[in-house]
């Protein structure tokens, strides 16, 4: 029978050999967007396929088409039977990674190349999600060598390779391999704890509806000296376009949105002074919106505009622009069903039209949110398991951004519990420079899902 102890021994003598997997990982620049190497991508597959065949599992890089029918990037597949009769487990998370975005804004001279400093590991998908990869490869290795090389159940593996991108494949990719990711329990390694040294299981998410929106008010751009007064700019009226999206307190002002002004009652409570922090806040800045500052993050809408067609500094003239597109990125509530948002978004774009300008609104990525609950005997399990590895009781939390997929996986396989743990914390700074992992944190994690597989399988000891 394994043991809890045994398992936090085992966790904390491999540990530097953790961290060396992970650095590796780290090495390989997996970015999935279409504008960088995909020949990096599939080396990353095959150094992840390698990483889980060294812990005993049956391991194999697979691919399935996408919407346009071309193959999809590639994932990692792999399984190892348990006793018979015991559950089937399927373990998630992805290996590729976000670009860089300003690399003169990483205190490394390559984000690839990942360096220890203090308690935190940094470098590009250090955490996101390298730290879920190796958590599992890391899981399955503790298992299997404190068990004469079995599992205590039947475990799958799916380690994705276009999460970054929007997972264009992988509903198909749940179709083509469905019969091999039968699970009885999803664990979905991709989400945050609510903070160093305090396990979370993610409960909520925020769903995603994004949109481009372009703005006409001219045939042709004229000189703003000559005609500027009765003509407002396309730049000028966009500006005006996207005021009408937030109310004077800085809620959303789109009528038919979803939306809870109180948290649930078991999330825990987040200081404005923690959250300040936490994000950087400048000082003087108010922060926007009413309700709970936790509803705020996890159960109302946001909406952001994340790019903007104008033009640069470099190339300005004095000119009315013609036109001006805006791409919105609206995260929708619990409950909220994305086709109704997406077509009340683009009608109250359409409705606020500054000074009659013509307003065209394109469609882009839609993704569900996620509802769930602890309250289920996996979820029981994993609040077990996190308790124990990390000496600190296990808190549910929500969370602002997306995971769209685990509503795909939801419906794919109905009966599965689905967990969402924890890699990151609030200072982790995924997608953004000097993204890192709390190597202290990476530890428990590792430890925590030793510790429910265990317990899954009725193979531990209290």
């Amino acid at each position: 029978m394994i043991t809890v102890d045994s398992v936090r021994s085992a966790v904390h003598d491999s540990f530097e050999g953790i961290v060396s997997d992970l650095v590796e990982l780290v090495a390989i620049p997996s970015v999935s967007a279409a504008s960088h190497d995909q020949a990096q991508v599939a080396r990353s597959a095959e150094h992840v396929a390698a990483l889980l065949r060294d812990s005993g599992l049956e391991a194999e890089v697979l691919t399935a088409p996408g919407p346009d029918g071309a193959p999809g990037r590639p994932a990692v597949l792999a399984h190892k039977e348990g006793p018979a009769g015991s559950p089937r487990v399927l373990l998630y998370s992805h290996h590729d990674v976000q670009p860089v975005g300003d690399p003169g804004k990483w205190q490394q001279a390559d984000p690839f190349t990942a360096e220890r400093r203090g308690d935190r590991l940094f470098g590009r998908g250090a955490a996101d999600d390298g730290a879920g990869v190796i958590s599992h490869v890391h899981s399955l290795r503790t298992l299997a060598s404190l068990n004469d090389g079995q599992l205590p159940c039947s475990v799958t593996v799916y380690i994705e390779g276009e999460e970054e991108v929007g997972s264009p494949s992988f509903e198909s990719f749940l179709t083509t391999y469905q019969d091999r990711l039968a699970s009885d329990v999803i664990v979905v390694a991709d989400s945050s704890n609510w903070k160093v040294g305090t396990p979370a299981l993610t409960t909520s998410l925020r769903g995603v509806v994004q949109v481009d929106v372009r703005l006409d008010v001219l045939d042709h751009a004229l000189h703003s000296g000559q005609y500027g007064g009765p003509v407002l700019d396309a730049v000028t009226s966009m500006a005006r376009l996207i005021a009408t999206l937030h109310d004077e307190n800085g809620d959303v002002a789109v009528p038919g949105l979803v939306s809870e002004p109180t948290a649930a009652p078991d999330f825990p409570e987040y200081p404005e002074e923690a959250f300040r922090a936490d994000a950087g806040v400048l000082d003087g800045v108010r922060l926007a919106g009413t309700g709970d500052l936790t509803a705020r993050l996890w159960t109302k809408p946001t909406l952001t505009v994340i790019g903007m067609d104008v033009t640069p500094l470099d190339l300005a003239g004095n000119v009315l622009a013609p036109s001006c597109t805006a791409r919105l990125s609206m995260r929708i509530a619990p409950g909220q069903d994305p086709a109704t948002a997406a077509a009340a978004l683009k009608q109250h774009l359409v409705d606020n039209a500054p000074f009659g300008a013509r307003v065209t609104v394109s469609q882009g990525e839609e993704g569900p949110a996620f509802d769930g609950s602890s309250e289920t005997p996996a979820g029981q399990a994993a609040r077990w398991a996190l308790t124990e590895a990390f000496g600190e009781d296990c808190v549910d939390i929500g969370q602002g951004g997306s995971i769209p997929f685990i509503a795909t996986l939801q419906k794919t396989f109905p009966e599965a519990q689905v967990l969402v743990t924890g890699i990151e914390d609030p200072d982790t700074r995924a997608h953004s420079e000097d993204e890192s992992m709390h190597l202290g944190d990476l530890e428990h994690i590792v430890t925590a899902e030793a510790l429910l597989l265990a317990r899954l399988g009725g193979a531990v000891a209290e």
